[in-house]
């Protein structure tokens, strides 16, 4: 499996990366974890419009979905070679009326789906072209989803958004690379059910017993060496911050 970073940044762009954004590779399959603000720029950097296979959307809050409206017009109205054929899409329930709604002026109330095949996401286990996916329900505002890909005896698991999660340790049991959100400062912002500081996605990871941790998610706001101090202090395994464009092989 390979990781390449496409944006990292939390709830909005920073100057430095466009929102949530994470292309796995196995296998010549390309699957595209969020797409948020941002991100189909960035993609392109990695990957061509037409290349995917998949798409997982964590949830439908905009720093996680919202470039899949614009992804909507590259696919819809392709001139070079027609229409493409649907592409999986799996997410909560409703996501394609919210990308509808979000659009606001697609040609009819089925376009969507006319290009994009959608699966609707609860905690199940599946496969997926090469990966074996797992997913569960993190505690967020939204309904939203963890994820596990497991392929050739590896294994990633992406938090999405989540405060404090006994699902996501257990999803993340031994994981071989944990990419977990730490949008907040421990100590600064303390709002439950939403999302996790450095501190506690260091000891997520370590209640995990997780091989490697890569902080992501980090909002603007918030100094990430921080929060790479606050999770080394509690897990010891390596731990490192997402940055766009960074590839991690497993």
């Amino acid at each position: 499996m390979k990781l390449t970073v496409v944006g990292c940044s939390g709830s909005f762009p920073s100057v430095e990366s466009s929102c949530s954004s994470y292309l796995v590779e196995a296998d010549g399959f390309r699957l595209l974890l969020d797409m948020g603000n941002g991100a189909l720029g960035e993609l392109q950097r990695h990957c061509g419009l037409y290349d995917l296979d998949a798409i997982f959307l964590s949830h439908l809050h905009a720093d996680h979905c919202i470039d899949m409206c614009a992804y909507f017009v590259v696919r819809y109205y392709r001139h070079d070679g027609g229409r493409c054929d649907p592409i999986p899409v799996y997410g909560p329930e409703g996501t394609e009326h919210r990308l509808t709604t979000a659009y606001a002026d697609t040609p009819s109330a089925s376009s969507m789906s006319e290009v994009f095949d959608f699966h609707t996401v609860k905690p199940s286990t599946f496969e997926l072209g090469p990966f074996v996916v797992h997913t569960e329900r993190v505690a967020h505002p939204v309904e939203a989803y963890a994820i596990r890909l497991e392929h050739g005896g590896k294994s990633l698991t992406y938090s999405g958004d989540t405060g404090v999660s006994t699902a996501l340790d257990e999803l993340a049991h031994e994981t071989d690379l944990f990419l977990c959100e730490a949008a907040f400062t421990a100590g600064k912002e303390n709002i439950p059910d939403l999302h996790l500081n450095g501190r506690e996605a260091g000891e997520s990871a370590a209640r995990a017993r997780a091989r490697r941790l890569v902080l992501t998610h980090i909002a603007p706001w918030t100094d990430p060496q921080v929060n790479l101090a606050d999770a080394r202090a509690v897990y010891d395994g390596p731990v490192e911050l997402a940055a766009p464009g960074v590839t991690y092989v497993l």
